[in-house]
């Protein structure tokens, strides 16, 4: 509990410096035109993560709390340079309304080390989720309902939004502000951590993970 009352009071700092009033508990609000939205997180090939916790304010100022999470997957199409065709579709991380802002823990198993990434999203961002993009071929409404974090070494974060269907690339994201803290930094993730890093890796990296790196400067591509 404690621990969840300095995510929040994070959060809400945050909140506040883009947003007025004070975030309630969650509540019957309405969702959006395609039902809730949905957010992923992927890594490069052979350069793994995991996340293990998410905090969001949406922009019904909702709270939102998630340990259990979709799995972090490794996209074999995203070597040297991300995929920008990447698709994936949440499970369990879904919300009702569009993010105001955003924190989420990660263990970089490459890297040997967690991070913590606070986000603050625009109005822009809000606005598009909230407007349809056209159809596709079958008549159907094309939303952008799912927002794409690809977590890279070195602590690097880039977002997309991604289509609910008619395929295509994912259209880039630029937050009003993006933070990633790691070591004696970490404040709402400090000991958060799942990973055992000498466990997860036992003799070093996997040979995947070295032939992928080989040759390579830290870290290892055009992230």
């Amino acid at each position: 509990m404690k621990r969840t009352r300095v995510i929040f009071a994070i959060l809400f700092l945050a909140l506040s410096g883009c947003h007025s009033g004070v975030p309630t508990t969650p509540e019957e609000t309405g969702e959006m035109p395609y039902g809730k939205w949905g957010f992923a997180f992927f890594t490069p090939k052979a350069l793994p993560a995991r996340v293990t916790y998410v905090g969001i304010i949406d922009a019904k100022k909702i709270l939102y709390s998630f340990s259990n999470l979709d799995k972090t997957e490794n996209d074999s199409e995203s070597s040297g340079k991300w995929n920008k065709r990447y698709t994936r579709f949440a499970q369990f991380n879904k919300a009702l309304h569009p993010p105001v802002v955003m924190m989420f823990c990660w263990d970089s198993i490459i890297d040997k080390k967690t991070y913590e990434t606070r986000v603050t999203f625009s109005e822009s961002l809000r606005k598009r989720m909230s407007l349809s993009s056209g159809k596709s071929r079958y008549a159907e409404t094309i939303w952008y309902s799912t927002l794409l974090f690809g977590l890279a070494p070195g602590g690097t974060v880039k977002i997309w939004l991604q289509k609910n269907r008619g395929g295509g690339e994912n259209l880039p994201v630029e937050p009003q502000k993006i933070t990633t803290l790691s070591g004696d930094k970490l404040d709402g993730c400090k000991g958060i951590t799942l990973a055992n890093f000498d466990y997860d890796i036992p003799d070093g990296y996997t040979q995947e993970t070295k032939d992928a790196i080989k040759g390579k400067t830290y870290p290892y591509g055009d992230w």
